[in-house]
């Protein structure tokens, strides 16, 4: 695959997961019945299978070992938690107070991850 085609996939899926995980974290403060639609459940895992198949294609294409650069390791780490973060947002949080600050942690896990994408680098300000 074209590798500016497979950047342009992985970027779109990128925009697609925040998207849908902000909206989902809207509908989560509001207690909306739209978090309960099927399309909601399932959308955002087969979005999120593209992003993670792109990204390893991509680490693969620019052959980028993340146990040999530091910027893909903090990348996924900071995955990690943002998924741990997610589930306890949206499905395993006791209460709406533990769910919505999950939330916004995620938020801000999310914005790392993106700029150490764009950075290069794992300590933010460094490049």
């Amino acid at each position: 695959m074209d590798y500016a085609l497979l950047k342009m996939v992985h970027v779109g899926s990128v925009i697609l997961s925040f998207s849908l995980f902000f909206l989902r974290g809207i509908w989560l403060i509001q207690d909306s019945e739209n978090l309960r639609q099927r399309w909601v459940k399932i959308l955002p895992h087969i979005n999120d299978t593209v992003l993670l198949v792109s990204a390893i294609l991509l680490a693969i294409a620019i052959q980028q070992n993340p146990l040999e650069h530091a910027w893909l390791t903090a990348k996924i780490s900071g995955l990690l938690v943002y998924i741990g973060l997610g589930m306890v947002a949206m499905r395993f949080g006791k209460t709406r107070k533990t769910r919505i600050t999950a939330w916004v942690a995620a938020l801000f896990v999310f914005a790392y991850i993106v700029l150490v994408a764009l950075t290069k680098s794992p300590v933010l300000g460094v490049g």
